[in-house]
């Protein structure tokens, strides 16, 4: 097995998209011959602190080969606290090259793996199978964060020759599942599976999401989409799979929910890039819905930095409840109450998501439940876009949430009461699975009416008289209890708002 090295260490410009980013020395290779099936090269280098965010190191492939192979290891020196160390993502792209929209993606794995292949009728999950063609492949390698001292990489490229095999057809979830026909569907639309960094396989996470009683889930794999295809044995009639993507930019995250299948969105640029729009476009013409998600999070990059023009939906609740969601929750709420209070008539509804990954994160903790006219994709989406919604920690926490005057006319979660401004009006919340909650009506002027706490039952009914001239809007909150004092005790569950007044 030939072995070749050489240094690449890297003073690196700016590049001036995060896509464009500079190309290290290249790895050559000979063509095959003298009875060599298996080749290999080995790449050093150093990345300096204050790296681009991406940078590619160029591999010539020749013909015949069946296997392209890389394994990749850094260096972890001690840091001070506070300080972030190394963390180095990789992924691949083929002779079509690096360019923005990703035409030649082949996979990214991101820091979830230390080595990867592509052939024709297999990868590595998170990668996509297909020939491996003659011509000049990019490995990408992302310096996710550097240690003051720098990164130092060792990356080992292996081609194997030989028959290409056969690239099998994908084949995914159907878009219908038998529904309840116009009823409140369950699902989680932030989910992460082996085809990215999470550990459990499409058929854990289905039997996961059956037993926490939701009807549908998204895929959410973290800047690719060559999972799509491992997800129909998952589905059935009582599951619907909805595919997305969760693009992880440098600026913070954007789920894709339910885009057409195989719908790559590329991930690799900021907001001073000036390009979101594009690929929110994309996300659209595919089917789906722009969600920014946990636009709070403290993670590295996790917080959004996009603006929300080009979204259709906020994800406000991420996980297990935590001060970052409510501090996204305030955010949430202050541009609704903007928007009612400024005469416009465009808002982002409210979702929530589990973002889990592996034991013990709870697949459904929490859950989006939609006002969808049947169990489809389509359905699904329309009800999501609408805000015809709410968010609720289990399937065991139900509500029913309206608005209705006098004569007989309601409204509900998402829709609007058209009544003069004076006229009056009762919101009604009915709550099941909420032991000793607490249930809060939030409106543009704030918090306006506090109730319970509910009976160990966890049933109850809360009532409140307003006008459409006190409150533009009214949205429901249930949360636990909690210690003395004015900081609000965990969510429990919370709605979209319902509308009051004229347009």
């Amino acid at each position: 097995m030939p072995t070749g090295r050489h240094h690449a260490w890297a003073a690196l410009p700016p590049a001036t998209t995060a896509a464009v980013g500079p190309t290290l020395p290249r790895v050559g290779f000979f063509p095959a011959g003298g009875g060599r099936e298996r080749v290999t090269r080995t790449v050093r280098g150093t990345l300096p602190a204050g790296a681009p965010d991406y940078v590619y190191i160029p591999v010539d492939v020749p013909s015949g080969v069946r296997e392209f192979r890389v394994a990749y290891t850094y260096d972890r020196p001690s840091v001070p606290p506070g300080t972030p160390g190394n963390a180095l993502d990789v992924g691949v792209f083929d002779e079509r090259g690096t360019g923005l929209g990703g035409e030649g993606f082949r996979g990214w794995s991101g820091g979830a793996r230390s080595e990867f292949f592509v052939r024709a009728d297999e990868a590595t999950p998170g990668y996509v199978a297909g020939p491996v063609r003659e011509g000049t492949w990019h490995v990408a390698l992302g310096p996710y964060t550097v240690a003051p001292q720098g990164l130092s990489y060792e990356l080992t490229v292996t081609l194997t020759f030989g028959e290409q095999g056969e690239t099998p057809r994908p084949l995914y979830p159907p878009e219908r599942a038998r529904g309840r026909g116009r009823a409140w569907y369950r699902g989680d639309c932030h989910l992460h599976s082996w085809h990215s960094d999470g550990r459990r396989t499409p058929g854990e996470i289905a039997a996961l999401a059956r037993a926490a009683g939701l009807d549908f889930v998204n895929t959410s794999e973290h800047n690719t989409h060559a999972g799509h295809g491992a997800w129909a044995d998952a589905a059935g009639d009582d599951l619907l799979v909805l595919l997305g993507e969760e693009v992880t930019t440098r600026n913070g995250h954007a789920l894709a929910v339910g885009t057409d299948p195989g719908t790559f969105v590329d991930w690799r640029h900021r907001a001073r890039d000036d390009c979101f729009g594009r690929f929110a476009r994309q996300i659209r013409a595919a089917g789906g819905l722009v969600v920014p998600a946990h636009p709070h999070a403290p993670c590295v990059g996790c917080g959004w930095r996009f603006g929300y023009d080009e979204a259709d939906a906020v994800e406000v609740w991420n996980g297990p409840y935590t001060p970052d969601d409510e501090t996204t929750l305030a955010d949430w709420d202050a541009r609704l109450a903007s928007g009612a209070r400024g005469g416009r008539r465009e808002w982002l509804p409210a979702t929530g998501g589990s973002d889990a990954h592996r034991a013990p994160d709870a697949v459904g903790l929490p859950q989006t439940v939609v006002l969808a006219d049947d169990l489809t994709r389509q359905a699904v989406l329309a009800g999501l876009r609408a805000g015809r919604s709410y968010v609720a920690e289990s399937a065991r926490l139900a509500l029913t949430f309206t608005a209705a005057d006098d004569r007989g006319a309601r409204a509900g979660i998402g829709e609007r009461l058209d009544v003069e401004p004076d006229t009056p009006v009762t919101v009604r919340l009915e709550v099941t699975g909420a032991p000793r909650c607490t249930v809060r009506f939030v409106t543009d002027q704030g918090v306006l009416f506090t109730g319970g706490p509910l009976p160990v039952s966890g049933r109850g009914v809360a009532e409140w008289r307003t006008t459409p001239s006190r409150a533009a809007y009214v949205r429901a909150e249930v949360r636990h209890e909690t210690a003395a004092g004015p900081v609000p005790g965990v969510m429990a569950a919370l709605t979209n708002p319902v509308f009051l007044g004229r347009k």
